[in-house]
């Protein structure tokens, strides 16, 4: 399928109800299996990770298929690790392409017994679950994903000895990993640092408990953009069930956008979203708390003509797709010609070439890029995107939400 996205007449101006937080429901339902809990947590998202991971805890197959789901692989290895039985994971051939070694080496250094099915380092995995896991001490590397880090202290509190996790060298996105031992505390369980590269877990119970996942600040970034790229001042946003105090890394998100021309007022559980003059003529920033949202002002600052310079982007090469690839790419579709360095940052200096005509935007089964480019269209008038559908992954309303602000969305088959 493909889209032609075409800008409003007039100001964007709506209230737009965002989906639940991915990482957080994912997380939530984690450990809502771990504390055996009948019931589920509320207001749990709707999109594709979070219904696959919902789905099999729910109906418990031999085979666990994932689907494109990156966190609800991480996740689902390591639960399974601890579970009973033996399962075989796997997933889409993107999915079987994407490296999991770091964590399956982790898992039978603490006791799990896991095998590769086909390839070594890629999933389909087989897991002989044996109830448990002996634990201990471990080192990682700390540029390794949060996921991994994130799936091994969750299930730290069932492992005989707890866990020791020592992280050497830089540590990337914290926030995540301060988001999965918050929520741990929350269900019981006995999670601190001991430095700035060492955490501890303890042996123990997790407690079942009633938990409400709020609203995600990655999909708020996308509203964002689209304020930024509006040329109306009388732009503006409202979005519920937002947090000031939020577990999530990328509410910081915010801040970056201040300069970029959005204003944020917090008003009660909601922030209002309103034009300002933009602040900065070029932006340096480093993304290593949110990566997901290097996309987003990748093409802001683009559209924007504001040149940049991101750094801490290591690990967008192994997300849904190389994300610094797909980038250098569709945006030279646009005329805009960016530079990556040492396979984690990102660089544009202003340099244009000549835009493609009528060009279409590829979304690399990549929900992220689908929702990046989309708002270009408040600077471009029209624009086309290529498999749309992708943004189920984590906001399946999203066109439908474009709509009711004013975007016209016609679909067309490829």
């Amino acid at each position: 399928m493909q889209i032609r996205v075409k800008a409003p007449d007039g100001a964007v101006q709506g209230r737009i109800v965002l989906p639940s937080s991915k990482s957080i429901s994912n997380r939530a339902l984690v450990l809502n299996a771990l504390a055996g809990s009948a019931e589920l947590p509320r207001n749990v998202s709707d999109c594709d990770d979070t219904k696959v991971m919902l789905r099999w805890l729910q109906e418990r197959p031999q085979v666990v298929d994932i689907g494109a789901a990156g966190t609800a692989m991480r996740f689902s290895t390591a639960l399974l690790a601890v579970g009973e039985g033996v399962h075989t994971i796997t997933g889409t051939e993107r999915m079987r392409n994407r490296p999991i070694g770091v964590l399956v080496d982790a898992l039978r250094h603490l006791g799990a017994d896991v095998s590769y099915v086909e390839r070594e380092g890629y999933p389909p995995l087989r897991i002989a679950g044996r109830g448990g896991l002996l634990g201990g001490q471990i080192v990682l590397p700390g540029n390794v994903s949060s996921q991994y880090i994130s799936a091994l202290l969750m299930i730290a509190p069932t492992m005989e000895q707890g866990l020791r996790l020592t992280l050497t060298g830089e540590v990337v996105s914290r926030p995540y990993i301060n988001m999965t031992m918050s929520m741990m505390r929350e269900f019981g369980a006995h999670v601190e640092w001991l430095s700035d590269s060492e955490i501890t877990v303890a042996h123990g119970a997790y407690c079942p408990r009633r938990y409400t996942v709020e609203s995600d600040w990655s999909a708020a970034s996308y509203w964002y953009e689209l304020l930024a790229l509006s040329q109306s001042a009388e732009a503006t946003v409202v979005l519920p069930s937002l947090f000031a105090q939020s577990l999530q890394g990328d509410s910081h998100g915010q801040e970056v956008f201040e300069l970029l021309g959005v204003h944020t007022e917090h008003v009660d559980d909601a922030v209002r979203l309103t034009k300002k003059p933009c602040a900065v003529e070029r932006l340096d920033y480093n993304f290593v708390e949110m990566p997901d949202l290097a996309q987003t002002f990748v093409v802001t600052c683009c559209l924007l003509n504001v040149p940049f310079h991101f750094t801490g982007l290591q690990s967008l090469r192994i997300k849904e797709t190389d994300r610094i690839r797909a980038l250098e790419v569709e945006l030279a579709k646009l005329g805009y010609v960016l530079e990556d360095r040492h396979d984690s940052e990102l660089l544009w200096t202003g340099q244009r070439t000549e835009p493609q005509a009528d060009a279409a935007i590829d979304t690399y089964e990549d929900h992220r890029m689908a929702m990046a480019f989309a708002p270009a269209a408040l600077r471009l008038g029209t624009l086309r995107i290529n498999h749309p559908e992708v943004v189920s992954k984590s906001y399946p309303r999203y066109w439908e939400d474009l709509c009711a602000v004013g975007f016209t969305v016609e679909r067309r088959d490829l």
